[in-house]
């Protein structure tokens, strides 16, 4: 049923089946609890209908990292973390070659996030066990339940992803989906400019002071992560950023009242936190203000956005939620309120849905510009 390699010349003979054949089903089992990069613990393929367990701690990949990215096609599903760690382990970042039959099935109108087990039991009637998801995959051995749970994850991905590609094919939707997963991969490969790390965590409330005092935490926080091969929240979570501008606290005293500040990072870096806050670079220099979130615009632009999209899904027959995210509503929001270049819209936009929704959109929004900027204080 499937072969667990741990030994490098076994390894050798599916790296030359994965050189007869270049469509490969993919998974990968990680821990990623206390670390920013997840730790490999077993990586599966099917490659030719026969499904291998790579041992992630005791493998040499590199040879297997090129395969991949010269694959004809990597199947997954929800291949979010695993393209994450690929890029991680293969200190490269283009994968281009994907098909997730998560997207696949998004399209087909079983939910943004439909699960791997969910997705075997509706398209092929297929029962598989999903009791091992929170297992040690560093730990060695691994049981034969944990074997066999990985196997799964592969087992029945290729046929999984035919019959979805089928009924993609159908309606006439599978190029979508494959340049959806496209942008999918080329988005999960991208760092976020440290200038303008603050929009990850600030918002529209925020002064510019704020935004600036944002900036420079954040932009410390990753330097620490970095360094440390630890998880952001292991230095300061979200919602404790916020509180610190919101706070601004002048002492130790009122830092240790700030929200989940952890002892440790009090003790450490206290002193450095509140010079951060403290001390700022002239206010010319500071971000602007943020833009308010769509939801904030007039009615009657709000109804033509509806329209738009209505007409989208009426036209394609994709699901509303598929065609157009909240998030790239709010980005062409940006777009318009600060006239920026188009380029800078996430990729979704500027491929297929670009002459669909992107442009009559960015009318619609051009049309209430004069609410918008009135809703707009760019300058505290």
């Amino acid at each position: 049923m499937f072969q667990f390699i741990q030994q490098q010349q076994d390894f050798e003979n599916v790296l030359t089946l994965m050189s007869q054949n270049s469509t490969y089903g993919l998974d990968t089992e990680f821990i990623k609890v206390d670390t920013l990069w997840p730790k490999l613990g077993v990586f599966q393929i099917n490659v030719a209908g026969k499904v291998y367990l790579l041992d992630g701690t005791t493998l040499n990949l590199s040879a297997f990292w090129e395969k991949i990215f010269q694959a004809q096609q990597n199947i997954f599903h929800a291949c979010g973390e695993d393209i994450d760690l690929i890029y991680h382990y293969a200190q490269q970042k283009s994968l281009k070659n994907v098909f997730d039959t998560q997207v696949g099935m998004s399209f087909l109108g079983y939910g943004l996030q439909v699960s791997y087990q969910n997705a075997l039991k509706q398209v092929l009637e297929v029962d598989i066990d999903k009791d091992q998801t929170r297992s040690d995959w560093l730990a060695r051995p691994l049981s034969p339940e944990q074997l066999q749970y990985a196997a799964n994850d592969v087992l029945y991905l290729m046929q999984l992803a035919e019959k979805v590609q089928q009924d993609l094919q159908q309606k006439s939707l599978l190029n979508l989906v494959v340049e959806d997963c496209r942008h999918l991969t080329q988005e999960i490969g991208e760092d976020t400019p440290l200038e303008r790390l603050y929009q990850d965590v600030g918002n529209y409330r925020h002064s510019r002071r704020q935004l600036m005092q944002l900036q420079q935490l954040v932009v410390w926080r990753e330097q620490m992560v970095k360094a440390l091969n630890q998880p952001r929240s292991f230095i300061l979570k979200n919602t404790t950023l916020l509180d610190l501008v919101e706070k601004n606290p002048k002492n130790n005293f009122q830092l240790s009242h700030v929200k989940e500040i952890r002892p440790n990072i009090l003790r450490e870096h206290g002193k450095t936190i509140l010079d951060l806050l403290k001390f700022l670079p002239d206010s010319e220099h500071w971000p602007l203000r943020m833009a308010r979130p769509i939801r904030h615009s007039s009615k009657e632009v709000g109804q033509h956005i509806e329209q738009v999209i209505q007409r989208g899904v009426n036209e394609t027959g994709i699901p509303k939620e598929v065609l157009m995210r909240k998030k790239w509503l709010n980005a062409l929001y940006q777009h318009v309120v600060f006239k920026n270049d188009e380029q800078d819209l996430p990729g979704y936009l500027l491929g297929w849905r670009y002459d669909l929704l992107t442009k009559p959109l960015i009318e619609v929004l051009h049309q209430d510009q004069q609410y918008l900027s009135n809703h707009m204080k760019v300058m505290d």
